[in-house]
């Protein structure tokens, strides 16, 4: 599954993958349809636009957030965490399901300030 990413095809990846019940999303950071940060300075901001873009993945493998089982947070600064987490809080909802936050030194574009991963399970 693919959202037709520079990256994408310049990497050779998927956006998503689903296997049986089980649909993955790939790292995703706040880029934009032309690949260019959104939200640049903003932590909160990116970390809702890199959810919906996740969900937007997810959705083509016939998941929805409600089947997240997993999610996997890399921030650069760590000060951000707390709007990084409410972000993602509000996004889900009533949804918990495991999580990793770790902070990390860099992702790949200077501007971004997070990259997030998924994992959902589809009930029968």
């Amino acid at each position: 599954m693919s959202l037709g990413s520079y990256w994408e095809n310049l990497a050779a990846y998927a956006r998503a993958v689903r296997t049986g019940r089980h649909v993955w999303a790939s790292g995703t950071s706040a880029a934009d349809e032309r690949s260019q940060p959104v939200a640049i300075g903003n932590a909160y901001e990116q970390t809702h636009y890199i959810l919906h873009e996740i969900e937007r993945a997810l959705q083509e493998g016939g998941a929805m957030r409600h089947d997240a089982v997993r999610t996997r947070i890399y921030l650069i600064n760590e000060a951000d965490w707390q709007a990084v987490a409410g972000a993602g809080a509000e996004f889900l909802g009533e949804v918990h399901p495991v999580d990793t936050l770790l902070v990390v030194a860099s992702v790949i574009g200077a501007a971004y300030l997070a990259e997030i991963e998924a994992e959902t399970y589809l009930s029968a």
